[in-house]
């Protein structure tokens, strides 16, 4: 059904968070057409929200995401496609890249192929202790288009990506941590509340500081030494057009007192300016 509802979204406006769900739980989240355009449609809305600074995706069941559909898969490479013509899959990948709010991934279960694509594309990512991360398109035959970019973008070493690419194996949610694949990993019944509880942690922070972070982190990536220089300091002539963040010096580092608090304290007569 091409109206069927397979993405939850909950947005928690207070909490400055929203929750995107995979709801496929059957065909374990796969990435079916209506599945990746309901997700970009969401990622889309909320790019423009004032209201949500941190974003969690998450799979229903027992999987993230067991990769794209392959009857769907199968139903495109049917058509002519024109070159350089951006799959959806890209599409969102890119949006998640440079929506100015944080992006984390939740992962249960099995996260293949290309969920490992729309992982990768996240800026953060909690792992359940259970879940399992591969890339089987070079079992069928393939290479798996977008996994691959993303994944030899991660910067984690060569040869591990090499390993997941090329042998198909699947790993475990430690192996993925230990590398960098992933940010934490947790125990499958804490799953949920720890990434919410960043989520909301996050969504506390200045969203100005939030939105240029992120910018910085992804212009000098992958740049040269002295080029990623030169961009700090042209984000951060950029930044103070929005914020002040010595504003209020002794404000901030009595709210740091101790080692730092979880949250981000704005200046009364910043709050009664809104």
């Amino acid at each position: 059904m091409a109206n069927k509802k397979v993405l939850e979204k909950k947005l928690m406006e207070q909490d400055g968070v929203a929750v995107l769900t995979l709801n496929r739980p059957e065909k374990r989240n796969a990435l079916s057409k209506d599945l990746l355009q309901q997700i970009l449609d969401a990622l889309e809305e909320i790019r423009e929200s004032d209201h949500i600074r941190c974003v969690v995706t998450t799979g229903s069941g027992n999987s993230y995401s067991s990769g794209l559909d392959l009857y769907d898969l199968r139903e495109s490479w049917t058509r002519r496609r024109r070159w350089y013509e951006e799959s959806t899959v890209q599409k969102i990948i890119n949006v998640l890249r440079l929506m100015p709010q944080v992006t984390l991934a939740a992962v249960n279960g099995y996260c293949l192929g290309g969920g490992l694509a729309l992982l990768n594309g996240h800026d953060l990512a909690i792992a359940a202790q259970s879940a399992k991360f591969g890339m089987p398109e070079i079992i069928r035959g393939s290479f798996g288009q977008t996994a691959t970019s993303t994944l030899f973008h991660t910067g984690i070493p060569v040869k591990k990506a090499f390993y997941i690419q090329i042998t198909g194996r699947n790993l475990t949610a430690d192996q993925a941590e230990k590398i960098g694949l992933v940010s934490e990993v947790v125990p499958d019944a804490a799953l949920m509340d720890t990434a919410l509880g960043l989520a909301k942690e996050i969504a506390t922070r200045n969203p100005t500081a939030l939105e240029h972070a992120k910018i910085a982190a992804y212009m000098e990536r992958d740049v040269e030494f002295s080029k990623a220089l030169r961009i700090d300091e042209l984000v951060s002539y950029r930044m103070r057009s929005y914020t002040d963040p010595l504003g209020d010096v002794n404000g901030y580092l009595k709210s740091q007192k101790g080692g730092g608090s979880l949250s981000y304290q704005e200046r009364e007569d910043k709050k009664k300016e809104r």
